[in-house]
């Protein structure tokens, strides 16, 4: 699961645009592909009073933490065009609004994570093909945890 958790100036966001930005998030990871329902976003509106940045009160700053479990990003040059990639996602919401804002990327490990009591399945196995295809989690067989695509395993294809 990716987990974006969005503290953001109280009131910044109407609940369309929450929907809007909760989606925007959705697609890119989408697009890696894994499942939709893996996608958690929460706003945690701040007031002003209570968002210091550098010791002073900054009623114009987003902070968002995102906790990457369902993939790890291997090396140097694929982490920083993920962290681009996720800037330009990001953008409208935020720079394009005049707020300063940051972000982090955690990668919890995978095997310390369940959804309805299932460990999710390994990444493009049959399993996870067919829990995207779903978008929610089941319980799934062993011979489901091979690659989509494995040759050697006539049968296991998914198709």
């Amino acid at each position: 699961m990716p987990l974006w958790k969005i503290h953001h100036p109280a009131g910044a966001y109407t609940p369309e645009e929450k929907k809007k930005f909760a989606e925007a998030v959705t697609r890119v990871y989408e697009a890696v592909p894994i499942p939709r329902f893996y996608v958690v976003v929460i706003f945690d509106g701040v007031p002003a009073d209570s968002f210091y940045v550098g010791g002073e009160s900054h009623d114009g700053f987003v902070r968002i933490q995102i906790d990457q479990m369902a993939r790890t990003l291997p090396g140097p040059v694929i982490r920083e065009w993920w962290v681009r990639n996720l800037d330009q996602v990001i953008t409208p919401w935020v720079k394009d609004r005049g707020y300063d804002w940051e972000f982090t990327i955690t990668e919890p490990p995978f095997d310390l994570w369940s959804l309805q009591g299932e460990i999710p399945p390994p990444f493009e196995s049959v399993a996870e093909k067919r829990w995207i295809e779903e978008n929610k989690a089941t319980p799934y067989t062993q011979a489901e945890k091979l690659p989509v695509a494995l040759a050697l395993a006539p049968g296991t294809t998914g198709e």
